[in-house]
């Protein structure tokens, strides 16, 4: 009886190595090959023609015009071109403002908006066309389409080596500080009151400035490190929705 249990104990010994050796050897097959086996980068899939999809589009301008997209191409807010988390540059997207059905067909550059509720930033052409410049957001409908035959090839500009001073914008976009001005849309007594009015203009690049020394106002200002001709046109486009606006000198540039 005692051989018995102890034949039987060694046998299950002999099994139990054998389990593990052939274990071993398969892991070690498994690791080889998988050091063997070339891999390649992945490109973006096409998206789908004809795709769709709805939520609450936004628009940025002159902040971020004449400064680099994420695709590499020179961002003209004349241009209809759009911002898009995960839609691959260059694709075509008919957008329709579901409030008063005006569409625009814009062409993907760049990434974002990255706020929580928006699905596509807009250049300040195609949110003209949509009718949402002065609310500054607006309800849409993405729809993947083909791209227009007439449609010249683009070619994003090589990046130039020399290091700049790079910043992010609310929506993601890199931006490139090149000047030391920004538009000053309010002055307000009551800090409560400049938050309001800063949250009710449509545009990203907005703060509420504290007091300065010998002053009693909260300064609402729009952009940053803009240079003088880029304030002013902004300047311009602050006065048609907040009433007035002046070019002052940024204090974080200072």
């Amino acid at each position: 009886m005692f051989r018995c249990l102890i034949y039987g104990a060694r046998t299950h010994m002999r099994l139990s190595s054998l389990t593990f050796a052939l274990a071993c050897l398969t892991l070690g097959m498994v690791l080889s090959a998988g050091c063997g086996r070339r891999t390649t980068a992945r490109l973006p899939a096409p998206a789908r023609i004809g795709s769709t999809e709805t939520g609450i589009a936004s628009w940025y301008g002159i902040p971020y015009h004449g400064r680099r997209s994420a695709s590499g191409e020179i961002y003209d807010m004349e241009k209809l071109t759009a911002a898009h988390r995960a839609l691959p540059f260059q694709t075509w997207v008919e957008v329709t403002n579901l409030s008063n059905g005006k569409q625009v067909n814009v062409r993907i550059t760049d990434r974002g908006p990255f706020v929580g509720g928006r699905i596509i930033d807009l250049s300040m052409a195609a949110a003209r066309q949509l009718d949402m410049v002065r609310s500054g957001t607006a309800r849409v409908r993405l729809k993947v389409i083909v791209a227009p035959v007439n449609e010249p090839s683009v070619n994003a500009p090589p990046v130039s080596a020399s290091p700049v001073n790079t910043l992010t914008s609310p929506q993601g976009n890199s931006q490139v500080a090149t000047g030391e001005y920004a538009v000053q849309a309010g002055a307000f007594s009551d800090p409560v009151r400049a938050e309001i009015f800063r949250q009710s203009l449509p545009f990203a690049d907005t703060r509420v400035l504290p007091r300065q020394e010998g002053s009693s106002l909260w300064r609402v200002v729009v952009g940053h490190a803009l240079t003088l001709q880029a304030a002013t046109a902004l300047a311009a486009e602050v006065t048609k929705t907040a009433g007035q606006a002046i070019v002052v000198k940024d204090d974080a540039t200072q």
